[in-house]
């Protein structure tokens, strides 16, 4: 088997301006931070970014690094709306896809399953439809004669994920209270880098948790990120929970300076400039 193990400017450097890259984890909860600081590091630009967005959607969408979003909606969880998020769709940065998020979800499912769209009752009856014209409805061809909306593929050109453990080979272990859908994003891309507290050999995985907790499979992924502490100030449970005085730094701080201080180095800078912020 082979050794999948880089590092995350590696990773990065695999991906090219123009992509639909999505991002796992929701709203402020286990993302793939070190991954989207290696992405801000990179002249990487001009992305779609799929996402149940948090921070990742909001330092990136600062950065300028967005051309079209698709997404249910942008949060930090305990601050409802992502304010950097917010600023650069107010002054019209990026292009917007908004779905509910069922139909989000059913849109990674088709991917997955390399379908170009499955049915889902979610979006209708909804403005949903009405700011998305693009999106048709079909009919059920069997007696019920039911109405769904038709929601498309969300194919990925590469997925960016972050768990708790993983091995050298790509099998990604989550260990907290739930998983998102990081599995059906590395499922829909093409290629998918994880990131991990920590490395740890095949068989540790399963002393750790249940054989259901082996939620990524190697098949589906390209490159394995040692990254502790990957997912700050979004949590990562049972490791850590949110850093919400740094979160709440983030979200009151101009982008500008925020980027100066914490973002201008590699990510050992990063780490020492958030310890001593908090």
């Amino acid at each position: 088997m082979s050794d999948k193990t880089m590092s995350a400017d590696e990773a990065v450097s695999r991906l090219e301006s123009g992509m639909t890259v999505g991002i796992g984890g929701w709203g402020s909860r286990r993302k793939p931070m070190a991954l989207v600081r290696a992405l801000l590091r990179s002249p990487v630009t001009d992305l779609t970014v799929v996402s149940y967005g948090g921070p990742d959607v909001g330092m990136l969408a600062a950065a300028g690094r967005i051309r079209r979003l698709v997404a249910p909606f942008a949060t930090l969880d305990s601050i409802p709306l992502e304010p950097h998020y917010r600023a650069a769709r107010e002054r019209g940065a990026f292009a917007l896809t908004e779905v509910d998020e069922a139909m989000f979800l059913w849109g990674l499912r088709a991917a997955a399953h390399r379908l170009p769209f499955l049915p889902v009752r979610a979006g209708l009856g909804s403005d949903v439809m009405r700011v998305n014209p693009g999106l048709r409805t079909v009919t059920s061809p069997y007696e019920d004669g039911e109405t769904f909306v038709a929601m498309p593929a969300l194919r990925l050109d590469a997925a960016l994920v972050h768990v708790n453990r993983a091995d050298r080979r790509g099998n990604g272990q989550y260990l907290g209270p739930d998983p998102y859908f990081d599995d059906l994003f590395c499922e829909a891309a093409d290629a998918a880098y994880v990131s991990c507290e920590r490395i740890v050999d095949t068989a540790e995985l399963t002393k750790a948790g249940p054989p259901q907790s082996l939620l990524i499979k190697r098949h589906t992924v390209t490159g394995v990120v040692e990254a502790p502490q990957g997912a700050h100030f979004t949590s990562c449970a049972p490791d850590y929970g949110r850093d919400e005085a740094f979160q709440r730094r983030y979200a009151t701080t101009p982008w500008p300076e925020f980027a100066a201080r914490f973002l201008a180095g590699d990510e050992q800078a990063y780490r020492a400039a958030a310890g001593e912020a908090t």
